[in-house]
């Protein structure tokens, strides 16, 4: 006798040990979990916000490769990569980590009065579902062959009005287009108003920008 309220006490026990944490979450831990499962998206978010000005300067600077001596292109070239390489080391650490410290008090507490308990539950295994983890996977893919082709379609429309712009703003400014400057020994850089090869999705982590038509560093894995 004894001994069956031994293992019965056991298995009570054992089971209230099992659905404790299902009790036990309360809203804001609820609220802890969401960020968690949304962190990728946030550094994501945050590696493209500190990126965006080095790819737009490279893209600006493109032009005057061609003032560049030929036998020195290639070396100037590498300078300005490696440059673009030490900017995204120093600042995508500081905008990832500044992102996530202020993500609580901004996204977090919208979600704390947003939604209830029973809702962040339904968010929770919503972002968990391994359809949506494989959809999530899917989508820096598909967003990339979707904007080269877009950009692939329109190249000729779009050219001409960027050239068109490009040699309004050099009149207006004083500034002679690419094509009237006294071009440099073999081949001369794409005009600054040609299109860039296609929108930038979101680079792996630890990847440096790289002066687009260029390899770059190779990305590092911190």
């Amino acid at each position: 006798m004894t001994v069956t309220v031994r293992i019965a006490s056991a298995a009570l026990a054992a089971l209230a040990l099992f659905a404790a944490p299902a009790h036990g979450q309360t809203k804001k831990e609820l609220v802890t979990k969401v960020l968690a499962l949304q962190q990728p998206g946030i550094e994501a978010m945050a590696r493209t916000i500190a990126e965006r000005p080095a790819i737009e300067m490279s893209m600006a600077a493109r032009p005057y490769l061609q003032n560049v001596p030929a036998d020195k292109r290639e070396g100037v070239v590498k300078a300005i990569d490696a440059e673009l390489k030490k900017y995204a080391d120093e600042a995508v650490p500081l905008l990832r980590d500044k992102a996530i410290a202020l993500t609580p008090s901004i996204i977090g507490a919208e979600l704390e009065s947003n939604f209830n308990e029973a809702e962040l539950k339904q968010l929770i295994s919503w972002f968990e579902s391994p359809v949506i983890k494989r959809f999530n996977q899917l989508v820096p893919g598909m967003q990339r062959t979707l904007s080269e082709k877009l950009v692939n379609e329109t190249r000729a429309q779009i050219e001409p009005k960027l050239k068109t712009l490009e040699a309004f703003m050099g009149k207006q400014l004083g500034v002679p287009p690419p094509s009237a400057a006294p071009p440099a020994s073999g081949a001369g850089a794409p005009a600054m108003g040609a299109m860039p090869p296609a929108i930038p999705a979101p680079p792996p982590a630890g990847s440096g920008a790289a002066m687009p038509g260029n390899r770059g560093a190779e990305p590092q894995r911190k």
